[in-house]
């Protein structure tokens, strides 16, 4: 096994046998990047994928550096450029420049930017991909609706149209020129070229609904079948193959057996686009987009495409790429331990937690920066407080951290006092026992505060302790 997959086999924590297999009947990709490799599919870390690139009326082509740069510092696994205006090549390469992990691009966009859709020809499309092959693109996409899915979707009554970009693109120059779809046209020639530049097929989700009501019909069934059917043929030619398919708007009960039916109709890869859950949330659709990517990487899908704060609304800015995904790599990770149980960095989380190792915690966070503006300094001031009292303490420490020494003049009495920790507090359950009820006792705590709370414990348990009784009983009820 050359060295960039053995690289992704002990990156990924699974048997070079178990890879190789994968690689052999398709159910695992490999996206290079130079001498760099990435693993996509069955029992692989599910991916993520950011979109960035220019637009015909908004050309900033050192914005889309920036959120490229953010992208790979903020974990994405790849890239897709979409840019529609301004130099393309020259922006691809700068986006090449400033990071190293694989991008990829929907030809049929920079085609249509550069010669429009009434010029364009076959042999425009087919220019433009071998150009970007030369330049080592990782993976394109092709949206290959047909004739019949097209009449398809023309028959049914959809709130929306085609949604996907590069999917209605293609249906307008077929119908503009007539003829069928130029990738199935043209198949043949593109694989060929795939296949001398190991290029990854992704083969596009046209039919996707827009809206929640139009996530059924005969044209989604009937382009997961010419999908997987084109899928398999491409693999036949030595292609490599991921299928895009139970995107845009789903609604959350349909997104498991949606995806499974995909998972059925072929082993390939499954690269989900969302899926959004819900059509309301303008301005919060990386947050739909989380529910939904949680469920579908859970149910099988290995491959997300982020959403971001702007969906529906515009193109994002560098913050609003960093917002996105962060999202989606929280819901990939959420479908990883469903799907695989990897739960190792959420026991390493815990155990830091319990150990109150909040440096630990700030640096396995996936945005440091953000977990330390949050945290500010009020809580590591306490605890040193109470470290200083009962040092490595188990108990007391939770206690704190709990938020149960309420208010914080009771920390300064414990300090003024210096009382020592009292035995009955290292058993909680022979304190249950001797106190009772403690819901009436939180309760007090948290509506009187820690002198009443103090003396609550005081007469519950029939000690004569200081206020280190209220936190005891408080922490016990929590610690059972």
């Amino acid at each position: 096994m050359p060295e960039p997959l053995r690289e992704v086999a002990i990156r990924e924590g699974i048997d070079q046998d178990r890879m190789r297999t994968g690689i052999v009947d398709g159910t695992i990709v490999i996206m290079r990047r130079g001498d760099r490799a990435l693993g996509i599919g069955r029992g692989l870390r599910t991916k993520v994928n950011v979109n960035l690139g220019t637009s015909s009326t908004r050309i900033v082509p050192g914005e889309e550096v920036e959120k490229a740069r953010i992208a790979e510092r903020f974990g994405a696994d790849t890239l897709t450029d979409l840019s529609m205006g301004g130099d393309i090549p020259a922006i691809r390469t700068s986006i090449f420049r400033a990071t190293t992990i694989p991008v990829t691009t929907v030809p049929i966009y920079e085609t249509a930017a550069r010669v429009g859709l009434e010029n364009m020809t076959n042999a425009h499309i087919l220019s433009t991909i071998r150009e970007q092959a030369a330049v080592g693109v990782s993976s394109m996409v092709l949206h290959c609706v047909d004739r019949k899915i097209l009449g398809l979707l023309r028959c049914e009554e959809r709130i929306s149209g085609v949604v996907s970009k590069g999917g209605s693109i293609t249906c307008v120059y077929m119908h503009l020129h007539d003829r069928e779809n130029p990738f199935i046209e043209l198949f043949d020639e593109i694989l060929d070229i795939f296949r001398r530049y190991d290029i990854v097929l992704s083969l596009g989700n046209s039919a996707r609904g827009g809206g929640i009501h139009d996530c059924r019909g005969r044209a989604l069934k009937e382009e997961r079948r010419r999908n997987s059917a084109l899928g398999r043929y491409a693999r036949e030619q030595g292609v490599q193959v991921i299928i895009e398919g139970a995107g845009g708007h789903v609604p959350f009960d349909r997104i498991t057996p949606l995806i499974r039916s995909y998972k059925k109709a072929a082993p390939f890869p499954l690269f989900v686009a969302g899926p959004l859950p819900t059509d309301i949330a303008l301005g919060y659709d990386h947050i739909a987009g989380c529910a939904g990517a949680s469920a579908a990487s859970a149910a099988g899908a290995d491959y997300l495409c982020y959403i971001t704060p702007s969906e529906h609304l515009g193109l994002p800015g560098p913050d609003q790429v960093k917002e996105g995904l962060i999202a989606f790599r929280i819901a990939a990770h959420i479908g990883d331990i469903a799907k695989y149980g990897m739960d190792a960095a959420d026991r390493e989380m815990s155990l830091l937690r319990s150990g109150f190792d909040r440096e630990g915690q700030f640096t396995r966070a996936m945005d440091e920066r953000r977990a330390r503006e949050l945290a500010g300094d009020t809580g590591e001031q306490s605890l040193r407080k109470i470290n200083a009292i009962f040092g490595p303490s188990h108990e007391i420490r939770k206690a704190h951290l709990l938020g149960l020494l309420l208010p914080e003049r009771g920390l300064d009495g414990l300090v003024e006092h210096h009382h020592p920790l009292p035995g009955i507090f290292r058993d909680p359950i022979l304190l249950a026992d001797q106190t009772g009820d403690f819901k009436v006792l939180l309760d007090r705590a948290l509506v009187h505060g820690w002198d009443d709370v103090s003396a609550a414990a005081d007469a519950l348990a029939g000690q004569n302790h200081p206020p280190v009784a209220g936190i005891a009983l408080c922490a016990s009820e929590l610690l059972l």
